[in-house]
């Protein structure tokens, strides 16, 4: 492609030069050896697109699809196919409506071509998409990083409770909280005034996991009590389910092994309490109760 990095023209210039798509992210061209890609990350997040430079020196572009789990499949299959089908990867970055700016040509990177991760799709609902490492063959540099890369290792770091990093958030930064999320916002603020009344150290993890590009933040860690502490604003079946594989999965991470706990608005029903007694739990739940805290082990 004659096309100069750096170089800014109207993206209609470029299908009538080379072919392809004149919409979409992902344009394979049926009449020249290459595959365009498109990214305008001031208004891909909208749309669940979180493309940028990460640390590693590779450009992570995520795959096309606005709704639902992304398949290796049309454009991405494209990208995924470009050196065995002998097609270049040239990367444009929207500058102003119609126009864009060549960052050059990429290869996938031959160590990791692809990963994926959690994103919102258009409606907001979390979905699996694609992301690829794309290393510069030449390339102008850009300001536009990711606030996270995937690490190579593990990674578990002790983090103020007051914090306020939630995983939807670390997905989708543009979300608005639900009643239920300030629910469980005021929850965890209340019960972290009363453990620490109480002569107990509390914190928060935050975990990265090995190859994962989004951190997970637990709600609280009672460092006095080794015991992980997972809440929820509501005391419905899917709630307590799902705190429960939330605590399931940090715990793994978390060494020494700690004892898990729910925290909820109010006591459950009986047999939510026990499945977390359950063998295969091994929880216990929480929740406040004349201005202090009972739990289903007392």
């Amino acid at each position: 492609m004659d096309i100069a990095v750096g170089t800014e023209l109207k993206r209609r210039e470029i299908h009538m030069r080379y072919g392809g798509s004149w919409q979409g992210g992902i344009s394979p061209s049926g009449q020249t050896p290459h595959v365009m890609l498109f990214t305008d990350p001031s208004r891909g997040h909208q749309h669940g697109y979180f493309d940028g430079w990460g640390a590693d020196g590779c450009y992570h572009y995520c795959g096309e699809g606005q709704r639902g789990d992304q398949e290796m499949t049309r454009g991405n299959l494209a990208i995924f196919d470009h050196i065995k089908k002998e097609r270049s990867l040239h990367l444009f970055r929207s500058t102003t409506p119609g126009v864009v700016a060549h960052l050059g040509e990429f290869r996938l990177d031959p160590k990791r071509p692809w990963y994926t991760t959690d994103a919102p799709d258009t409606d907001g609902e979390i979905r699996s998409v694609i992301m690829f490492r794309l290393r510069p063959v030449d390339s102008a540099s850009s300001d536009v990083e990711l606030p996270f890369t995937p690490t190579a290792s593990t990674v578990v770091e002790d983090v103020d409770a007051e914090q306020h990093n939630v995983e939807q958030m670390a997905i989708n930064p543009s979300s608005k909280p639900r009643f239920a999320d300030r629910r469980e916002a005021n929850l965890v603020r209340a019960y972290r005034r009363y453990l620490r009344s109480q002569g107990h150290t509390v914190g928060r993890k935050k975990i990265v996991p090995a190859g994962e590009l989004k951190p997970l933040f637990t709600d609280l860690f009672d460092v006095t009590e080794n015991l992980l502490i997972e809440a929820k604003g509501t005391v419905t079946r899917e709630a307590v389910r799902m705190a429960i594989g939330q605590l399931f999965d940090y715990r793994r991470y978390i060494a020494p092994r700690p004892n898990i706990a729910l925290l909820l608005p109010s006591q459950p029903r009986p047999d939510l309490i026990k499945l977390c007694h359950s063998d295969e739990v091994a929880a216990f739940a929480i929740w406040p109760e004349d201005e202090k805290y009972a739990t289903s082990r007392d």
